[in-house]
This record gives C-alpha cells, structure tokens and sequence, in this order.
C-alpha cells in the first residue's frame, strides 16, 4: 500500500513538474521578438547549418548598435561545436537572428529625425553575387575617400551619433562594426596593390564575392511603386566667375555666419527669400552679423546651392571651394523649383570638395567618380556601393562610397546621387553624365 501510494505520489509530482516546465517554455516562447533578438537563447540549433553569431545586438526601435554579446558556455565540447560551425561557415549568414530580422520593420525617419514610416527590410535588401565584369573606378581616388571616411568615423563618432545608426541594413544583421572593419579592408587591399603597382583585387567580381557579403538593394519609392532600380543622378562642382565686391553683374552675395551665431541663431528666422532682399547688407536690419565671402550670378548662388560646393574664379585672379556650411532649419521641398525654395545655405571656404559633416570643420574631402550622396541616416555613412548597367551592350560595374549627404535624400531609399566632377558649365557637365544611366542595379559590400 505505501509502495502504491509512494509511486502515486511521484507520478503527481513528475506530472506537476512537467507542466511547469511546459508552461515556462510556453512563456518563453511568447515574448516579443523584440526581445527575442535581444536575448541569444541557444548557440546553435543542430538542424540549423548556416549558424553564424551575430557580432552586436540590434534595437529597430531606435536603430543603434548595443554592446556584443558574448556566448561562453563551461561545457567544453559546446565550445568547440561552435568554433567549428563558426570557422567552417564565415560565409554565411541566414541565421535565425537574420532571418527574424529581415523580418523585423525598419523605422524610417526624416532629416529630423522625426518617423515617417516603416518598412521590413526583406523589401528592399537581399542575398545576391555580383555579374562577372571589371568593377570600375580610380584606384587612388577611392582610396582617398575611403581613408577620409574611416577617419570621420574615428574623430566623431561622439559628437555625431548620426552615423552611429546602422540604417535599413541592420535588417540583414548589418552592424556599424561591420562598415568600419569593410573600409579597413578594402583600404588594407587598396594600399598593399598600388603599392606593389597592380591592377586592384577590388575590381575583380570574383575576388568581391568571395570576400564580401553582396546585397542588392531594390529601390523603396513610396510615390512610385513599380520601382525597382535605384535612380541615379548626377551632381557635380561648377566653376563660376564671382567678384569680391557688388556689381552690375555679380550682384548675388553669398555669405558666412560668424562663431557666435551657434549662440545667436538670428539666421534660423530668414528665408532665402528674406536675404536676398538685402537684410544683411549695409541699410539691412541685420547688416554686420554675417561676412561676406563673395558676389555671384543668381544662377551662380542656385547651382552653389543645389551643389553643395563652388568653385568661385574672382575677378582679381583669386580662385577657390566654397561648401555649404548651415542652413536656415527650413526644409527642402521636392518638385519646387529653386529660386522658389525658402532654405538658404550659408558658405565657408574650404580646401576641397567637402561631402558629410556635422560641422564644416569636420567634413570630408571626397573625390568625383567614387563618391555616392544619400541618405545617411536611413542607409548610413560610409557604405559601399557597387552600381551595375548596360553601357555598349555589355555590363558595366561602377564602385563608390556614400560620403555626402543632402536634403533631397532624407528621407530616400530610391535614389543615389554620384559625383561625376568639375565643371566650367552645365553643357560640359550634360556631355559627361549622357554616357551614365538614369537607373541602375545597386549593390551593398560588406566584409563577411
């Protein structure tokens, strides 16, 4: 009788013991999957061979980067099993965090950071291989801009936490870890073949493949649906006479806050508009609160403007790069034309063609030819892009980096704008771009 009851017993407990366990893996599983990807719950799953930990944890909500964690387990043979899978699958990265993060959607925000909409990633970024062709560009202009990128990253990254945001590529496990260690590669490779005077390993498909995680990005056009390729402008630096003082011909000033405006921000109540109706020179309300830097053509100031940078050639033979410094917080507005815009840009002069910064100090040098302006808060700075098209009947593979930025791309995820050169005029300028496409095929590299 005591035996029946003892095994009576122990049935009830063993039962009660099962049902907790099966509630607690039923609450488990019910969390969110926010936290399902913010929490590792198993190294590897037997049935899962394309395991391969992610380096960082990703918050969607706010899309920045939190602190790596780190799987140590006491059993050794745990240990090991990973090593193995990790070592023996570099390449791949359809792991189950990736997967439910593709999945996740990605807040899209404008240039104020404001949301305007989401998005799962899954959309607009995917697996791919690069077409077995040439990948062009200028060795050591690429190089430049690379190196100039990286350096951004190093000097301020805490005072600009824009670019500390992983952008739409987090979907795909992409970290900022990640963009930094592909520009610490790809400029290790650059400096090791121009100094051994050879053809780049960067502009070999195959060597790119094997090397990196491609990822296609197919255009996300909210107003135009049946979008698929990224739309590719041009922009370019145009040379234009300008005088120091006020004439009957250059009559457009173009100007630059002083150090106490960060204090005094006086300039935040004017429109374009408002200063070109003489507020700051002399018998203006505001004379003597900004400099002057120059005097230009009001298409001379327009294409200043729209360009981000000028290359001002005055009438006393003095000629140099003036960049677009601050503007008046007004937004830009798509499809109005620009005498129309109310955002006005104040200038400085600068000693290259200057591309992203917080500041105007801190900007960096670009190139034309390697250089892509986008959106830098939703695509992230300084990521590399490979764009493919047709050019004589024959595939044609152009590299660059996203190190510019304008209001026509916050938000943007349809739309590259690349920086074909230094023109003395828009038909020079309209000859150069006619051989480059209006759409194109665009690639994601990053180191696996």
């Amino acid at each position: 009788m005591n035996i029946l009851f003892k095994q009576k017993v122990c049935f009830t407990i063993g039962c009660a013991g099962l049902l907790l366990v099966s509630l607690a893996s039923f609450h488990i599983y019910a969390q969110p999957k926010t936290k399902q990807l913010a929490e590792q719950d198993w190294p590897f799953n037997n049935q899962q061979e394309n395991f391969v930990p992610l380096q960082s944890k990703i918050s969607f909500t706010s899309n920045k980067v939190t602190e790596p964690i780190n799987l140590r387990f006491q059993n050794p043979f745990i240990n090991q099993q990973i090593s193995e899978k990790v070592l023996g699958k570099q390449n791949s990265f359809l792991s189950q965090d990736n997967l439910l993060a593709a999945s996740a959607p990605y807040p899209v925000v404008d240039e104020f950071k404001k949301y305007k909409f989401s998005i799962n990633g899954s959309q607009i970024v995917t697996s791919a291989k690069l077409p077995s062709s040439k990948v062009n560009f200028n060795q050591g202009d690429l190089l430049t801009v690379l190196v100039n990128t990286r350096k951004y990253f190093q000097d301020y990254a805490s005072e600009d936490p824009d670019i500390m945001r992983t952008g739409v590529l987090a979907t795909q496990g992409v970290t900022v870890a990640d963009v930094l260690k592909t520009l610490d590669f790809m400029i290790a490779v650059l400096k090791e073949d121009i100094a051994n005077n050879r053809a780049t390993r960067l502009q070999d498909s195959k060597f790119i493949n094997t090397n990196f995680r491609v990822i296609k990005w197919s255009a996300y056009n909210p107003k135009s649906k049946q979008q698929k390729q990224l739309r590719i402008t041009q922009y370019a630096v145009f040379t234009h006479p300008g005088s120091r003082k006020k004439t009957s011909v250059f009559n457009i000033p173009i100007y630059s806050l002083k150090d106490n405006s960060n204090n005094d921000k006086f300039y935040t109540r004017y429109t374009k508009q408002d200063v070109l109706s003489g507020i700051y020179e002399p018998g203006g309300r505001e004379f003597g609160k900004v400099t002057t830097l120059a005097y230009l053509t009001r298409n001379g100031l327009e294409e200043a403007i729209m360009e981000g940078t000028i290359l001002i050639n005055f009438t006393d033979g003095y000629k140099a790069f003036f960049n677009v410094d601050r503007n008046n917080g007004i937004a830009y507005i798509r499809g109005l034309k620009a005498t129309a815009q109310k955002r006005y840009w104040y200038f400085r002069e600068v000693d290259a063609i200057k591309g992203y910064g917080y500041k105007i100090d801190a900007k960096i040098s670009i190139k034309p030819g390697v250089t892509f302006a986008g959106d830098v808060l939703n695509i992230g700075l300084g990521k590399v892009i490979v764009i493919e098209h047709n050019q004589g009947g024959r595939k044609h593979l152009q590299m660059g980096v996203i190190a510019d930025t304008g209001g026509a791309f916050l938000p943007n995820l349809y739309q590259l704008d690349f920086l074909a050169g230094i023109f003395p005029n828009k038909k020079e300028f309209g000859q150069n771009i006619s051989q480059l496409p209006d759409y194109a095929t665009a690639y994601f590299l990053v180191k696996k």
